[in-house]
């Protein structure tokens, strides 16, 4: 499940106890004598808040600091990592009555999913019109979650190595390509594993969620108020369930499916469903504004245009770089953002009329941000690799994508290569908390799904509904942008501010109408506006 951002541009009970318990008995309580301890040692010292060094290169009002939290909660006075976060103070202002004196009603903490995606930037977003009011009453606090960037950074490989290119995308691997990326996906489990060594373990959703009580405490609140967005959502949901009496507020927005049997393998091959419906509704908006692109006046006819330039591609490189996996990949983020459509579609186009250049400045590999996609990757494989158990022989996995293949294959086998280290995962691997909350245990919490997200595939959010007693569910119809929250859907956005605001809910379901689709734009007319 891989990280959605902010729209444009978060005496020991042993580790072992809660591992071992039965999915839908696991004790609330495990683990939480260590947090307590780490908690109540965070909350004596704070943060000591200040510039942000001109190596993170943080702009503006932002400050930073670090938190400790233990490696391992079993063993809370033993070793010690930092986590860095990031705040901007709430500034107690009204956007639409200057005279008035906004109240503060403490810090929101976000994550932004992943896992492996770092938060430091989003108190930045109380710049934005659609986030000033909230930024008014909350200090906006960001950080990097163990293993991410600032925070005890993980590797699994080179950075240098981590950027191949040109590399090929096949739809149905023949099966020595199949052999292939299983040895190379042995190595990478067996670099995480040799880089790590033993602390690889300490990597997971449960140890995330127990950090985020840490940097609550550490923050002097004494209920939380969380956002998380794709996997956010599920660490957040744990930590709901593992500490409810600690939330005041919490927003799960693109919800994950937090089923115990869905962790993390169905999960995702539900995602490669999802992402060929995705893939078809990019397609049908190309065929649409064919006037613009002339790439087909059909779906089926841009499917075409597309497999044209992956041939061209497998067969010449453009810019000696970008294969039928930069390709691929680009498309990809497409099913992640609607308003990425246009640029995708404009690349297609300039490609097949014989100018590479718009593809090779889009899908290229950076090879300057190799480094922080490397660490993002790391943390993405260990911790799905240690939350939960995985098949373990590659004919398990061979058998189920080969059949999904057949009716999406878009993005099943990338999906596959993307989690296959987990077959030959040596870490021990935890047994998923049964997320799950009665009636009145937590106070009422707010979920925001579009409905034909494809990274976080609208089922989950309803399972997520479902065990959480007393949330409310906001649907975005017809949309399948992958985190709504601050983006360009009014009706989303009233709910979320009255809610973290007011405290106010609609009824236990409300539905928005969906965005309006992007606008096209002929490359002419752009480049003569720029």
């Amino acid at each position: 499940m891989r990280a959605a951002v902010l729209y444009p541009a978060a005496g020991a009970l042993l580790l072992s106890t809660l591992t071992a318990a039965p999915a839908g008995g696991a004790p609330r309580t495990a683990g939480v004598s260590g947090v307590a301890l780490a908690a109540a040692r965070a909350a004596a010292t704070g943060i000591a808040f200040g510039k942000c060094s001109a190596a993170q290169d943080l702009p503006g009002d932002l400050q930073c600091g670090k938190v400790s939290v233990p490696l391992d909660y079993a063993r809370p006075d033993g070793r010690q990592i930092e986590l860095t976060v990031s705040r901007v103070r709430a500034t107690h202002r009204d956007p639409h009555n200057s005279k008035r004196r906004v109240p503060r009603q403490g810090a929101l903490v976000f994550n932004p999913g992943g896992p492996g995606a770092s938060g430091l930037f989003f108190p930045l977003v109380g710049l934005m019109p659609e986030w000033k009011r909230i930024g008014g009453a909350y200090d906006l606090v960001g950080y990097d979650p163990r293993g991410v960037g600032r925070s005890a950074p993980l590797s699994c490989q080179k950075p240098e190595d981590f950027f191949k290119g040109p590399s090929p995308a096949p739809a149905h691997p023949s099966e020595a390509y199949k052999r292939e990326r299983v040895a190379r996906a042995k190595k990478l489990a067996r670099g995480c594993a040799e880089r790590t060594g033993s602390a690889l373990r300490h990597y997971n959703s449960l140890n995330n969620a127990r950090d985020l009580d840490v940097l609550r405490a550490a923050l002097g609140e004494e209920r939380l108020t969380f956002m998380g967005a794709s996997y956010g959502t599920y660490f957040g949901a744990l930590y709901a369930t593992m500490f409810p009496s600690h939330v005041r507020r919490m927003v799960f927005d693109a919800a994950v499916n937090p089923d115990p049997a869905k962790v993390w393998y169905r999960n995702n091959l539900d995602q490669s469903v999802a992402f060929e419906s995705r893939w078809t509704d990019l397609r049908e908006w190309i065929a649409a504004n064919d006037e613009v692109y002339g790439l087909g006046g059909t779906a089926e006819a841009v499917r075409g245009s597309y497999e044209r330039a992956l041939a061209r591609l497998a067969e010449k490189p453009a810019g000696g770089a970008v294969g039928p996996g930069q390709l691929q990949g680009a498309f990809l983020q497409a099913g992640y953002y609607d308003d990425l459509w246009p640029s995708r579609a404009e690349a297609l186009s300039a490609y097949l009329k014989g100018d590479p250049e718009p593809l090779v400045a889009l899908a290229s590999p950076v090879r300057e941000a190799a480094a922080e996609a490397e660490n993002a990757s790391a943390v993405y494989t260990a911790v799905e690799c240690n939350d939960a158990p995985w098949p373990t022989d590659f004919r398990v996995w061979d058998r189920d994508n080969t059949r999904l293949a057949r009716v999406a294959p878009f993005e099943t086998w990338d999906n596959v290569w993307a989690n296959l280290p987990c077959a030959y995962w040596t870490a021990p691997r935890q047994r998923p908390l049964d997320v799950r909350t009665g009636p009145g245990e937590l106070p009422p919490t707010l979920i925001l799904a579009a409905e034909r997200d494809a990274a976080a595939p609208y089922d989950g959010a309803l399972e997520m509904h479902r065990r959480l007693s007393d949330s409310v569910l906001v649907t975005e119809r017809d949309a399948g942008t992958h985190g709504i929250a601050g983006g360009p859907n009014r009706c989303v956005n009233g709910h979320l501010d009255a809610y973290l605001l007011e405290g106010r809910l609609p009824s236990r379901r409300a539905a928005c109408a969906g965005h309006a689709a992007p606008s096209a734009t002929a490359p002419e007319a752009e480049a003569a506006a720029k």
